[in-house]
Formats: structure tokens, sequence, C-alpha cells
């Protein structure tokens, strides 16, 4: 965080870490912000956080709102006056059937035409039996993703995918976990459904390594967290990657609070993506900072009429 008296609220970097998710070594994390903070302040200089992508996103968000002087406005834009939102998906976790409907019934009363569901918790019979009752429900038209994280076993996982095709599925995440890209390789040329990269991409750092990966896996599509791939630099080479190779992208919070939303939503909207991105996850929070962001309908919306609620900082 910095502070200037010409700063409307302090300058503010976001370190979002999950843990059991994020690569960074959670008890290295406070003695490398000491020395991000030592170099900056007395050379300039920033250490190597190639081991701390979330660490990595917070400083370069943080450089970001310096430059913007503390107005959280990175990009003076449709998105930014108000004019224009991002589609975004709608989010059902994993339950017991009850709760997913509940959860689904309120998406779709909400306006959301795109919904994702994490699937994997139940067993896989129950699971089929949820879609297919949400299809007669709601019929074709919704577009519907899923989020296996890796659930699925290697040894039946064409064939679940197979069944699962029955009920128009856009796209599946992970089926199977990272790390064996000749079975997800195999998978991805062979599913009737499309699949999306998702862990799979943690940890791949150098651009040499992103090539080698999406060469070898040839994904229909990656999904890009910034605060897990090392921030939005990362991203940005991530999608000329893909999109070089015809691999389509989306991007998808991670469990930040509005202020990591907000450098995200600014650069989603910066590059012009059309598909639903996964940003509703700030909604989940109970005390999330007060600021212009707000979902409404299926849209993410920035309200140029509306203020952040950071006092609590300032006076740190």
């Amino acid at each position: 965080m910095a502070t200037s008296p010409e700063f409307e609220y302090p300058a503010i970097g976001e370190c979002s870490i999950i843990p059991g998710l994020s690569p960074d070594p959670f008890n290295e994390i406070e003695k490398m912000l000491d020395v991000i903070c030592v170099g900056l302040t007395e050379n300039g200089d920033e250490p190597d956080l190639s081991k701390f992508p979330a660490l990595k996103f917070g400083l370069e968000m943080l450089n970001t709102d310096i430059a913007a002087k503390g107005t959280k406005v990175f990009r003076h834009d449709k998105f930014t006056s108000g004019e224009s939102g991002i589609l975004i998906n709608g989010l059902v976790w994993m339950g017991d059937t009850d709760f997913m409907k509940s959860q689904l019934d309120a998406k779709i009363s909400e306006g959301f035409t795109c919904i994702k569901i994490k699937i994997g918790s139940l067993d896989f019979e129950t699971e089929k039996r949820f879609l297919s009752d949400l299809r007669n429900r709601y019929g074709d038209e919704l577009e519907l993703r899923l989020d296996a994280n890796g659930a699925f076993p290697i040894s039946d996982a064409s064939q679940m995918l197979d069944q699962l095709n029955a009920f128009g599925i856009h796209s599946i995440e992970q089926p199977i976990k990272a790390g064996n890209w000749t079975d997800m390789a195999s998978i991805c040329s062979a599913s009737p459904i499309p699949i999306a990269l998702d862990e799979e991409l943690i940890g791949v750092k150098s651009h040499n390594e992103k090539n080698e990966l999406l060469d070898a896996i040839k994904p229909q599509f990656i999904i890009l967290k910034p605060s897990l791939v090392g921030g939005l630099k990362e991203c940005s080479q991530w999608i000329d990657l893909a999109e070089s190779k015809g691999t389509g992208w989306w991007i998808t919070s991670a469990l930040e609070s509005n202020i990591g939303l907000n450098a995200i939503a600014q650069y989603v909207f910066n590059k012009g993506a059309f598909m639903p991105q996964g940003l509703g996850t700030g909604s989940l929070f109970a005390n999330n900072f007060d600021s212009p962001l707000s979902i409404q309908g299926e849209m993410l919306r920035f309200s140029a009429h509306s203020s952040w609620n950071l006092d609590e900082l300032k006076d740190d």
C-alpha cells in the first residue's frame, strides 16, 4: 500500500492466497513482503517473484494504482464510465442436490444465461440426474459450463465425458488432475465436450513452457486466474499464445476482494473479451469493500457515480 496527499485513497495491491491451490509458499510470504518493501523504498528494485504469483499480481496492481493516484480507475473507457458491462457466468457451488438447485434457481431468476456448475462432489449418477432435471426445467438455450476440478479418474474420464455430452455442455474444466499432459492431450483430442485447462496452467512460468503445454495438450480453452498465474502481464502472454493457436480463453477471479476484482475486470474489458467471464466471486464475501462494482443481471458493472469506501485503510 502506498499513500500520498495527492491520492484519493491509498494505492493498493491485493495478494489473494487460496491455501491448497495457490503455489505461493505460504510460510515465506511475510518475509517476501518485507523484501519487496525494502527494495521499493531503498533502491526501487523488485525482487524475483517467480515463486510468488499472488504477490507478483499484487505488486503489479499496486504499481498500476500508484500511476492512477489511488483512484482505482486504471483505464478511462466505457466500462469505468458505466456505459458498458462485462458478461459473466453464474456460479453453482458443489453440495447436495437441493442446495445446488436452490443456487441454480436463484441464478436463473437473476437473469443469468450462462451457468457454471462445479461437479465431482456427488456420485456421478446423481450429478447426471441433476443435469437432466436442469435441462428438463430450463431447456437447451441455457449455456452450461462444468468444472470437475480434476475429479475424474483417468481410466473413466472418456466414458464420463461421453455420457455428459447428452446434456449439451459448452465446456468442462480440468476433467482430470493437472500434470498428466499425455492423458489430457488424448482427452482433448477425443472428447465430444470442449476441454478447458485451469489448474494445469499453475506453475507454468516461462514463455517456452506455456507454448510447450499448449502444443502438447491442444486444449479448446484455457481459463486464467491472475492470482494463480502471476498477474495480468502473464495472462497477456497466455492469451497471445492461445489466440495464435486458435485456443479460446476466459478469465476467472480467484476469491479476490473488490480490490483485485476491479483490476481484473478493467483488464478483461480492455482485452475485448466477448465470452462470459468468471467474475462473480466477489458476491461470496460477507465483508467486502464497498466499491463501484456491482452485478446487475448477468453483467458486472462499474458505476461512475459510486465510490469506494476505504476509510479504514486511510487510517492505517
